[in-house]
This record gives C-alpha cells, sequence and structure tokens, in this order.
C-alpha cells in the first residue's frame, strides 16, 4: 500500500511541476515587448546566411534605435540577448506567431522593410536571406505585393544613404 501511496505522490508532485513550469513560461512570455520581438526578428533574418556581419549588427542597432526611439544602451542590451538567443530551433515561428498577436500589417511591412535593409547592408542577397524573407512575409500574412513594396523601400533609403 505504501507503494501505490509512494507513486501516486511522486505522479501529483511530477503534475504540479508541469503546471507551474507552464504557468511560469507563460509569464515570461508575456514580458516579451515589440523591442524585443523586432530585433529578434532582425537577428534571425542576419544570422540566416551563417554570419553576422558588423554591417548587419550597426544597421539593426540603428533601425531600432530609429523605430522605437530608444536610447542606444537599451537597444545594445536587447541586441546581446538577442544574439545569444539566434538561430534556436522554431525561434523564427516563435517570434512569427507572437508578432502576428501584437503588431498590425502597418507594424509587419515596416518589420519587413528592415530586414529588407539588413539583408542588404552588406551588399549581397543571399538566397538563404530572400528564402527567409518571402517565408516570413508568408508567416506574417503580408501580401507579395507589399513585400515587394518594402524591397524597393529598403533599397531606395539605401541608395540615400
Amino acid at each position: 500500500m505504501a507503494l501505490y501511496y509512494n507513486l501516486g505522490k511522486k505522479l501529483l508532485n511530477s503534475l504540479k511541476n508541469i503546471f507551474i513550469s507552464s504557468a511560469s513560461d507563460e509569464k515570461d512570455l508575456s514580458d516579451l515587448d515589440e523591442l524585443n520581438l523586432f530585433c529578434g526578428m532582425l537577428v534571425e533574418a542576419a544570422s540566416i546566411d551563417g554570419t553576422i556581419h558588423n554591417e548587419e549588427i550597426d544597421k539593426i542597432k540603428t533601425s531600432l534605435v530609429e523605430i522605437f526611439e530608444e536610447n542606444e544602451e537599451n537597444i545594445e542590451k536587447t541586441l546581446e540577448e538577442c544574439l545569444k538567443k539566434a538561430n534556436q530551433p522554431n525561434s523564427i515561428y516563435f517570434y512569427t506567431s507572437k508578432i502576428n498577436k501584437s503588431f498590425d500589417e502597418a507594424k509587419k511591412i515596416n518589420l519587413l522593410e528592415v530586414l529588407w535593409q539588413i539583408v542588404l547592408a552588406d551588399g549581397k542577397i543571399h538566397d538563404f536571406e530572400s528564402n527567409l524573407i518571402r517565408r516570413l512575409a508568408g508567416l506574417l500574412y503580408i501580401s507579395d505585393v507589399n513585400c515587394g513594396n518594402a524591397k524597393k523601400n529598403a533599397l531606395n533609403k539605401i541608395k540615400k544613404q
């Protein structure tokens, strides 16, 4: 009888731990703000070709400062956190699901435009990068026309610099 009692107690404790950890995960996810989501997606795009170039990091920083009007110290801290998490399995799906819940279409298109600027920052468009942006546009429910317009806007901004 004591054996069944101990097994039952262990089972209940295991279930309790599962619910406690999933509740804390939900709390952690709610703490993510737009800056973290935006930055995380930009880092994912920059790292898709296997290397994050200094030009790409600089472009991410300046874009985030312009868009969010945050001080550089906060941007650098957020960027460092996102760089540590880069290329984790399913990170793209994690970010896109959160972005779909919290961004309107205009913010998503703005994100794609900045992504194109990051991709174009090193002067080359790798197949991995253009494929990623097409996938992201699909995951974010952005039309091909709007994605193409975002690319044109990004090219125009780069030419003006």
